[in-house]
């Protein structure tokens, strides 16, 4: 896999200096006002139904669907409890807590909620809270004002504009304060039941590693990995795919020695490939179940009632 990853890497090299613009013909005036206009006449939905159906690689896109969808297969083998990570009774609890992880790990949102659930249960309760007292339940998560200015309002347009109940809609959730699509779309896949795509920073990183598309953007890149999959897989993907990043596809060191979907990875290389070395790397956050729950759902415990092993533990 390494030969092969060097031998597209200088092809792919051959390809950009081939195709590099010559300098002794740079663009005139005239053609680049051409191309800005071009540019300018695509509309945002133009743009993301490209990156959706452009396949990345030299690969057709059947083979990229097949590929993409055996990867998933794959996943679901590997973690068949994926599950969203962070602890929650009700939507309103999934909706704050989903705010407050940001910038932090669902395990210190999962050690801080408890605290500001048994003062503020309902959206009434937080909406009338004192911001002073919810900044100190929540400096721990980091950027608490923030946060707390954040939980705070979306608490309050759901008491003005909801009746004090989360919406299981995304053109709703997203007019929310501190609610973007990704946050909707944990809310709506995991306490609504419809589907979305959760595109974080993990997710991110491991779709274009897999090159299932080469956009940056979130919105760009949730169209072209949706379009790769029925809408009914979305929120399992999304689980998968986060849960590989965490504890396998790291970002700066991927345990690739150790990764069960090795073979169809492109970048496989990237990171440590002795199986032996990679086993070390896998590590998750610094507790010792998967998922981080305190409080696991009896789905997700084994049979002597204990949450399951780590992916990697003895």
């Amino acid at each position: 896999m390494g030969e092969q990853s060097s031998g597209n890497a200088k092809k792919a090299a051959k390809a950009v200096k081939k195709g590099a613009p010559s300098k002794a013909a740079p663009a005139t005036g005239s053609t680049r006002a051409k191309a800005a206009g071009k540019a300018a006449s695509r509309t945002a939905s133009q743009v993301v139904r490209e990156a959706a159906a452009k396949p990345p690689r030299n690969e057709s896109r059947t083979a990229l669907v097949r590929r993409a969808r055996r990867i998933n297969r794959e996943l679901a083998e590997v973690y068949p409890y994926a599950h969203p990570e962070l602890d929650f009774d009700n939507p309103f609890q999934l909706l704050v807590a989903t705010v407050l992880s940001a910038q932090t790990t669902d395990l210190r949102v999962n050690q801080t909620t408890p605290a500001l659930f048994a003062k503020y249960p309902t959206p009434e309760d937080l909406a009338a809270a004192n911001p002073e007292e919810v900044e100190e339940i929540l400096r721990p998560c980091g950027f608490f004002r923030a946060k707390t200015r954040s939980v705070i309002g979306l608490s309050k347009a759901l008491v003005e504009e909801f009746g004090g109940e989360v919406p299981g809609r995304l053109e709703d959730l997203v007019k929310l304060p501190g609610v973007g699509r990704k946050t909707a779309f944990v809310v709506l896949g995991n306490a609504f039941g419809r589907p979305g795509i959760t595109v974080d920073t993990h997710f991110q990183r491991l779709v274009r590693r897999w090159q299932w598309t080469d956009a940056t953007d979130p919105d760009k890149i949730e169209a072209a990995v949706g379009s790769l999959f029925p809408k009914s897989d979305w929120t399992d993907l999304s689980h998968h795919v986060i849960w590989h990043g965490r504890r396998i596809c790291h970002a700066r060191k991927p345990a690739c020695g150790a990764c069960p979907i090795a073979p169809l990875c492109p970048a496989y290389g990237e990171g440590e490939t002795d199986p032996e070395k990679a086993r070390k790397l896998l590590k998750y956050e610094k507790g010792g179940f998967p998922g981080q729950r305190l409080k696991p759902p009896q789905s997700y415990l084994d049979a002597g009632g204990k949450p399951a092993p780590p992916l990697g533990a003895a």
